[in-house]
């Protein structure tokens, strides 16, 4: 007969502490410094860019624009996140499975300062436009070596630092043989393998190609290559950035609002999906690319197309949580559990607004994924609209309702009603900035006004004329996103300065309607879940870089526009 979980207590299924280690906090927090810094660098930088777009706005000091997009791309999509993701998986392991041990804290810290090192170095070869190479670094455009060394630090960085993570994991199993593991944990654990199995790409890439090219000690770099490895790195990176929003939607999100999540095994399902199909898709990012046969363009774009699988596994757990919770205050008929929900706790509202989000930008990703439509959009502004309604929204509200709660956690005080009040206004200024410029975006790219490129009337085109209405809309939505950036630096510092307190801020984590059920055995054969996924990889990857080696083609010598 199978083991029955029913009557399994809080703390055999979860052997945790209740308040996290001090001294795991401290690296917690140090991990998060950088992202509110990275916030207001990157998004400020953000905000120029939509202002000399609008044509009304000129750099001071020589500043160039493609300087200035560059450091928003870098230091958003790859700083803000990195840090955060480390912090918070830190916290997560912390407190689902217990304190770090201290070689474990070790490794942290260790990974910490050559993420912080690597960022430095990166950053001085942007603000000296010694870098400017956009957010890709696409080859043939060439930075100074500094700046690939720098990178390649923060992804080094990485390993340790989620390396301490995944074996705080493993320890837990081995301490607790048979035990299912905590569902968030379980979803670290997840995150982190795809984090090691994509960034072989980008780390090979950088090793092979782009330093030694940099540095001068080989004349030209292989383009194509360059651009095939990053993908393979750079979608998957996308779902690095988005699983700890996942990992609150599912696991945290339900406590926050006084329910089970929908399945425990329906979360570690979708989980498993990510994993499969999150990194054999990167060339449905270069479809408008010559090289690389249509037959393997279109195998990866069913295979990006599988990725919708748990993103409706996803919508249909959370939703189900949500229209408990309506029907648990008394709602009745078809939507009126939707009034019902907490909309005066600001940890709900910033993830659910960017839930919101996610669904016009779910169905943009298809668009783009699809041969046919992506050769409309790939190179015009909407995909620049879909990146930041995907990402820029979902993410960095989600990343910021966990920090409402997990600031006065780490410092030992409670969510005032002040910074309450403040995530609110972030959530919906936020929403209003970001719905005005993403649809100005997508209206713009429908329009064919280009990605990648600053300011012009294309000496009066007709045509030209057209985006410029769209540009002064999208000032006027990275304005108000400017003013939720500022929001968001003081609902960070205030949540610092929180009263110490004898009861200390939950760091909430849900229980699930199937705790009782019996673990699926299979989601944690490791085994079998690595080498499905190399499957996947070497069957989607195999030929087309094969044909890169073999087709002869010419080498570049790196250029510098800018």
């Amino acid at each position: 007969m199978a083991k029955s979980y029913k009557n399994t207590t809080q703390n055999e299924l979860y052997k945790a502490d209740t308040v996290i280690n001090k001294k795991d906090a401290k690296l917690v927090l140090a991990n998060f410094l950088w992202v509110i810094f990275a916030l207001v660098v990157g998004g400020f930088a953000g905000a120029l860019q939509t202002f000399v777009r609008s044509g009304y706005f000129e750099l001071p000091f020589n500043i160039g624009y493609y300087q200035i997009l560059t450091l928003h791309g870098v230091i958003l999509a790859l700083v803000l996140t990195f840090f955060f993701i480390v912090g918070f998986q830190t916290a997560v392991v912390s407190r689902a499975m217990g304190s770090l041990t201290d070689g474990e804290r070790k490794s942290g810290w260790i990974g910490f300062w050559l993420m912080s090192i690597g960022t430095l170095m990166a950053a001085a070869m942007i603000a000296t436009n010694q870098a400017t190479v956009l957010y890709t670094f696409y080859a043939p455009l060439q930075a100074h070596g500094i700046f690939y060394v720098g990178l390649t630090l923060v992804i080094v960085g990485t390993w340790i630092a989620t390396g301490a993570q995944t074996k705080r994991y493993f320890r837990w199993r081995k301490q607790n043989p048979g035990q299912k593991t905590p569902t968030i944990a379980y979803f670290v654990a997840i995150n982190n393998v795809m984090w090691y199995v994509c960034t072989i790409g980008v780390a090979t890439s950088a090793l092979t190609q782009l330093i030694p090219w940099s540095f001068g000690l080989i004349d030209t770099v292989n383009v194509k290559l360059t651009r095939t490895l990053f993908w393979y790195f750079g979608h998957a990176l996308v779902y690095f950035w988005l699983l700890p929003a996942y990992m609150v939607w599912y696991a945290v999100l339900p406590k926050i609002i006084g329910v089970k999540g929908f399945s425990d095994k329906l979360a570690r399902l979708s989980f498993v999906l990510f994993l499969f199909f999150s990194i054999p898709v990167g060339i449905h990012h270069q479809l408008v690319e010559p090289g690389i046969d249509a037959f393997w363009k279109g195998l990866q774009v069913v295979l990006t197309f599988m990725v919708i699988v748990p993103s409706l596994i996803t919508a249909f757990s959370l939703f189900a949580s949500f229209e408990t919770y309506g029907r648990k205050q008394g709602a009745t008929g078809l939507f009126d559990w939707f009034k019902k929900l907490p909309w005066n706790d600001s940890r709900f509202v910033l993830q659910f607004v960017g839930m919101l989000f996610f669904v016009p930008g779910g169905i943009g990703g298809i668009i783009n994924a699809s041969g046919q439509m992506n050769q409309v959009v790939h190179n015009t502004m909407w995909v620049v609209g879909h990146f930041h309604i995907t990402v820029g929204t979902p993410v960095v509200l989600t990343y910021f309702a966990a920090m409402m709660f997990l600031l006065p956690h780490l410092v030992g005080g409670r969510m005032t009603k002040l910074t309450n009040s403040l995530g609110l206004w972030l959530a919906y200024t936020w929403a209003l900035g970001m719905g005005i410029m993403s649809f100005a975006m997508h209206m713009a790219g429908i329009k064919g006004a280009p990605r990648r490129s600053t300011f012009s009337e294309y000496g009066g085109h007709e045509v030209a004329q057209e985006w410029i209405s769209y540009q002064l809309l999208q000032a006027i939505g990275g304005s108000f996103l400017l003013i939720a950036i500022i929001i968001a630096f003081f609902a960070f510092f205030l949540s610092l300065r929180t009263p110490k307190t004898d009861v200390v801020e939950e760091f909430p984590i849900a229980r699930f309607m199937d705790d009782g059920d019996a673990p699926l055995k299979w989601v944690e054969n490791w085994r079998l879940l690595i080498i499905i996924t190399i499957f996947l990889v070497v069957i989607a990857y195999t030929v087309p870089i094969s044909q890169i080696f073999t087709e002869n083609i010419p080498g570049s010598p790196g250029f510098k526009a800018w």
